[in-house]
């Protein structure tokens, strides 16, 4: 590594240290952050540097190398407590790492998210952080890039080419659910669909057909009930499912919400979940394991997803993003196996009538 003069040294930036460390801006947030995804070769390196150059990593070292404070906006109209609750941690968190202030905005959906992204924008936002459902706007995608501002996308099934996105794979994350449901010993699973108009809901179903295609089940239309990810719909998709002339032995859901809501609904018709119906859900939040039984369900990592959409948003409104940094960041999910799914319980078969 070369030898810079003393003086630059004091008023080192990120940049600096990502220059002389061969590596993107954002791998030398990772290594400050201490997060697990860099080698140890790169770590070392990215750790020389800062040592040769002096830099600190904090708020006074940052207003020294004239880099001002930005603010982050943060749309959203999720209606999970306990999904909205997980992104906030990790965002404000991130936030607070990363030197910037975030402006948090709740709108509905319709005309006035496009209005709220307006106003932000004509506030001097730098960037905007769209969580599902969001994610999924033409309307505010258009308008901010139509002015140019800066955007990470959250959890959309489906990239929107040119726009930075951080997400998991719904639809291997779906089909790995169906598979161990089918493992058990499954073969009438019903599923509860999300909001039409998300991308993500349409990859989880997809991914529940899939699997139950390559296990040679033919899809049944009567075994799908949409929802709108919510608890109030989910109660009325539970209801339809176990109303069937034939029903499901096992439900999943495609967030968590709506299974605690199927749950609900089997209790108050005497189902035993999970001796007389299996239920697993999707994400992982807290509310998977404030009910009885405890949710099996796809663990999907919404707090490090918004920090990670912080700190991709930073770095590219600094211009801090290296040329090899990927636009569609994909990070793993983990299927959680919990108490609310069983094999099928075996019934004898009825007696005959006699004479």
């Amino acid at each position: 590594m070369s030898r810079i003069p003393r003086r630059q040294k004091q008023l080192a930036t990120i940049s600096d240290v990502a220059r002389l460390a061969g590596v993107s801006a954002m791998t030398v947030s990772r290594v400050i952050n201490r997060e697990a995804n860099v080698r140890d070769a790169t770590r070392q390196m990215v750790e020389q540097a800062i040592t040769e150059l002096n830099y600190a990593p904090n708020l006074a070292a940052r207003s020294l190398a004239g880099v001002r404070q930005l603010r982050i906006g943060l749309l959203y109209s999720n209606p999970s407590a306990g999904y909205l609750s997980e992104f906030l941690v990790g965002s404000l968190d991130q936030a607070s790492r990363s030197a910037a202030q975030l402006v948090v905005e709740k709108c509905d959906i319709g005309d006035h998210e496009i209005e709220v992204a307006r106003q932000l924008i004509d506030a001097g936002i730098d960037g905007i952080i769209l969580p599902p459902p969001l994610c999924d706007s033409e309307g505010v995608l258009a308008v901010l890039e139509e002015s140019g501002t800066p955007a990470v996308v959250v959890a959309t099934g489906r990239p929107r080419a040119g726009v930075l996105s951080v997400a998991i794979d719904d639809f291997a994350a779906a089909l790995a659910m169906t598979d161990h449901i089918l493992s058990l010993g499954h073969r009438r699973i019903g599923f509860i669909a999300g909001n039409p108009n998300q991308t993500a809901s349409a990859r989880r179903l997809e991914g529940y057909r899939a699997a139950l295609d390559r296990a040679g089940i033919a899809s049944d239309l009567a075994l799908v009930a949409e929802g709108l990810f919510t608890y109030r719909s989910g109660l009325d998709a539970a209801e339809l499912l176990l109303d069937v002339a034939d029903p499901p032995t096992a439900i999943f859901a495609a967030n968590d919400d709506m299974a605690a809501a199927t749950v609900a609904v089997a209790h108050r018709r005497g189902i035993d979940v999970p001796g007389d119906l299996t239920v697993c859900g999707f994400d992982d939040t807290t509310l998977a394991t404030a009910i009885w039984p405890e949710l099996t369900t796809i663990h999907q990592p919404i707090a490090d997803m918004s920090r990670i959409a912080v700190e991709t948003l930073v770095a590219a409104v600094r211009e801090q993003r290296g040329e090899g940094d990927p636009l569609a960041r994909i990070l793993d999910f983990t299927l959680i196996r919990r108490q609310s799914d069983a094999p099928p319980r075996k019934r004898p078969r009825a007696a005959p009538i006699s004479a």
